[in-house]
């Protein structure tokens, strides 16, 4: 008898595990691998592969800021079109990086315009031709120097061009009313930043675009990046502008005493964690610091 029951709970138990076997196996086979999150009633982020990607809905169409790659972009645009029955209005590229840029082809035809600063398009266009892939790209053909800024339905879109930094053709891009910012690679959450010294990037200055951040927005505003390390947010708030300041600060405090010491750069490169910035872990930390090393050499000869 107690075979018989064994055998009974034990079917049971067997069957249960197969439907949710199976349950699972359905979710995973129709979630998608891309989310999208709405930060307000209009504006929300499309997170896949890449840069993430901020949007607007509007009754004048739809804006999208950063594009991550051509198969995401199918992804975003097949979901606005599903959200929004209007044309898309503008394309935005924060900086000129393939993970941001690569899918503007996917828009070709969609959207009649593509905004950047124009030192991101001089970027963008080098690395097409260096690459030998113009033909898929689709360059920005409105660009900005210092600021930029236009109506857009009911909200006021404005561009912030606040000096070189992450690389020298870095925009932030505000929605005024709702005061939503992103913020493109200008702030990796606690993730070790990739810095592009090829283009024009330069630490110490990127320290004075952060504070000039600070000083222009409020602790109301919502900021994205285009980044974050394992188990943080792209979505930001003032403090951790401040954090990722901090630790870009450290970086160069950290390199510039290990350079004074005598220390060769391939020590310099072993180090497994910035002092006074603890909480950037992981991978790439050869990077901010192989960017200090050759912009504080160059400085201190």
């Amino acid at each position: 008898m107690q075979r018989r029951i064994f055998l009974k709970n034990t079917g049971i138990t067997l069957g249960a595990l197969a439907i949710l076997k199976q349950s699972a196996l359905a979710q995973l086979l129709t979630d998608p691998a891309w989310k999208i999150k709405m930060l307000t009633d209009d504006i929300g982020i499309f997170t896949e592969k890449g840069g993430t990607i901020v949007f607007m809905l509007s009754k004048e169409g739809v804006v999208v800021v950063d594009s991550q790659f051509p198969d995401a972009a199918g992804h975003l645009i097949d979901e606005l079109k599903n959200r929004s029955a209007k044309p898309f209005r503008l394309l935005v590229n924060t900086h000129h990086h393939g993970d941001h840029t690569a899918g503007n082809i996917a828009f070709k035809g969609l959207v009649p315009h593509v905004l950047a600063h124009a030192n991101c398009k001089k970027n963008l266009e080098a690395v097409a031709v260096k690459q030998n892939s113009t033909d898929k790209q689709l360059f920005p053909d409105q660009t900005y120097t210092n600021t930029w800024e236009e109506k857009i339905g009911n909200e006021k879109l404005k561009l912030h061009y606040f000096g070189a930094g992450h690389t020298d053709g870095d925009s932030l891009v505000h929605f005024q009313k709702n005061n939503v910012v992103h913020m493109g690679d200008l702030v990796f959450n606690r993730r070790h930043p990739y810095v592009d010294k090829t283009a024009g990037a330069n630490m110490a200055n990127w320290i004075q675009v952060l504070d000039k951040t600070i000083k222009t927005f409020d602790k109301k505003t919502i900021f994205v990046s285009g980044h974050s390390g394992n188990g943080y947010d792209v979505i930001l708030n003032i403090s951790d502008i401040v954090a990722f300041q901090d630790y870009l600060g450290n970086v160069l405090r950290f390199t510039e005493g290990a350079l004074k010491a005598g220390q060769p750069k391939e020590d310099i490169l072993k180090a497994s964690e910035i002092p006074g910035s603890p909480q950037w872990k992981g991978d790439g930390i050869q990077r901010p610091l192989s960017a200090a090393i050759e912009e504080l050499s160059a400085k201190m000869k």
